[in-house]
């Protein structure tokens, strides 16, 4: 059991190690600013650095190699930690947050989920909000390494379509996998310098560029005001549409492209879907505004393209409450919270490509219908689809609804109404951030709901980011046989 855990350990370790270094961050604002949080996360920084480096020096060794359920492990353990140390400079610092809400807060960022139980947050130390954005930028960064390399690795589903040679956990590979980790570090900097940059130029001061960009790119949708990004002009609003559509994107078409610029590098099945599905969802939105006078038409056009941009790139922002749009808005959001962006980008959700499967799977069984005898490929950016990844995407999907359901009946049992029982586990489990109804809606707040659904919701947030599997299958006893 120890050689299991080991290599495991190690890994975690580092993560510690980085974690503590991220702390000092805030740290040093607060100090600028002379905030009460500095020896908050002075102290989360002491303790969280001697724990990486006592697992370190315990766990090191000279071979690294991971075999696939040390990766299992590795996956779950490692966003368990980092959720955990992320929550330790809320509990040593903000007087007003309990073990719970902070852990809460902590799993919400690193998931790049966005729900909160914060409120006042425009009154609240620069160091704390500026600690809720780095969560969640670095809870960005870790969503796509983990769909670029571990996820296909594992077969999770239908992450296989995704494989290339740096998802690969052997001795001679891991050269590879850390020239397209630096490779990913550098693009996600590089767009989110960007993103500052458009935010700054439109009229954000220095520090909310900086916190609205960090969440913007890793579509995580901490803001520093209660009013979300409500309180920005329609220049600001059309910056986030572009930076969240692009966080939506496989981030590896961006590594392409920069080592050959040209259109086809980026030409990519997803994404032209995704950019499909976008426009056409903010059409009907924006004529639907415009037809019951909402909103003048390119006001209209603003809202109901960044709300939309919002949801489906699971970022979470709000610009106003679009639950008052009437009843027609409220199942038009529903369901768009279950689409999510595109894989090996920072979003949640069930995924385009799945979507896109799941119909070329169909079309296939329709044309079978006809032609008994006939030989039917599949076909995805002009490579044939093996059944056995139609057949993952299929069981993930089967395996999210599943989960939605007992999620949505634990959290009935806890006393909430259905529609936020509803809404709270969709949105935990496809990482969006806010959900429907008067409580957890885009003008809401998730304080009032009890410990027991907030732990649960948790526990479903970390199962939507780690694509479900990653998670179930450490509960299995074939897991822990051998």
């Amino acid at each position: 059991m120890l050689k299991l855990f080991k290599p495991v350990l190690y890994v975690c370790g580092l993560l510690s190690l980085l974690m503590a270094g991220l702390m000092l961050i805030p740290a040093i604002t607060g100090w600028v600013q002379q905030d009460s949080e500095t020896y908050a996360f002075v102290f989360s920084s002491i303790v969280t650095a001697v724990a990486g480096t006592v697992l370190v020096l315990s766990c090191r060794s000279h071979h690294f190699s991971l075999t696939p359920r040390q990766l299992y492990l590795m996956t779950s353990c490692s966003w368990v930690l980092l959720s955990v140390a992320g929550a330790l400079p809320l509990i040593f610092g903000h007087g007003e947050i309990g073990i719970t809400d902070a852990v809460f807060e902590s799993v919400s960022g690193i998931t790049t989920t966005g729900s909160t139980v914060l409120s006042g947050l425009e009154n609240m130390p620069h160091s704390l909000l500026l600690w809720r954005a780095l969560l969640q930028w670095i809870g960005g960064l870790g969503v796509i390494g983990m769909a670029v390399s571990i996820l296909p690795f594992l077969r999770v589903g239908g992450m296989r379509l995704f494989q290339t040679e740096s998802s690969d956990w052997s001795d001679k590979s891991l050269p590879r996998l850390g020239n397209l980790a630096r490779l990913l570090l550098g693009v996600y900097s590089i767009i989110t310098a960007a993103c500052i940059l458009g935010y700054w130029l439109n009229g954000m001061s220095l520090f909310d560029a900086v916190s609205h960009a960090l969440t913007t790119v890793s579509t995580g949708g901490y803001a520093t005001d209660d009013r979300s990004m409500g309180r920005f002009d329609n220049g600001i609003l059309w910056v986030s549409i572009l930076f969240m559509l692009l966080g939506g994107m496989p981030f590896v078409l961006f590594i392409r492209f920069m080592s050959n610029p040209s259109p086809k590098a980026l030409a990519d099945e997803q994404v032209f879907g995704f950019l499909v599905i976008v426009a056409v969802l903010a059409v009907i939105m924006t004529f639907y505004l415009i037809q019951y006078d909402y909103y003048e038409p390119f006001d209209a056009l603003t809202q109901a393209t960044f709300n939309i941009v919002s949801v489906i790139t699971t970022t979470g922002y709000a610009s106003t409450d679009y639950s008052l749009w009437g009843g027609f808005s409220l199942i038009f959001f529903f369901f768009v919270t279950f689409i999510g962006g595109c894989s090996g980008s920072t979003s949640g959700g069930m995924k385009i490509f799945r979507f896109q499967l799941s119909y070329l799977f169909l079309h296939r069984q329709i044309k079978m219908q006809v032609h008994p005898r006939g030989q039917f490929s599949i076909l995805y950016n002009g490579k044939e689809v093996e059944d056995d990844i139609i057949f993952s995407a299929v069981a993930f999907s089967f395996l999210f609804f599943l989960t939605l359901v007992f999620t949505s009946m634990i959290l009935a049992m806890t006393g909430l109404d259905y529609m936020t029982s509803l809404t709270g586990a969709a949105t935990a489990l496809t990482n969006v951030g806010p959900g429907l109804g008067d409580i957890i809606g885009p003008a809401g707040n998730f304080k009032p709901l009890s410990d027991t659904a907030k732990w649960v919701l948790c526990f479903a947030m970390l199962l939507g980011r780690l694509e479900l599997l990653s998670i179930m299958v450490l509960f299995t006893p074939v897991f822990w046989r051998g």
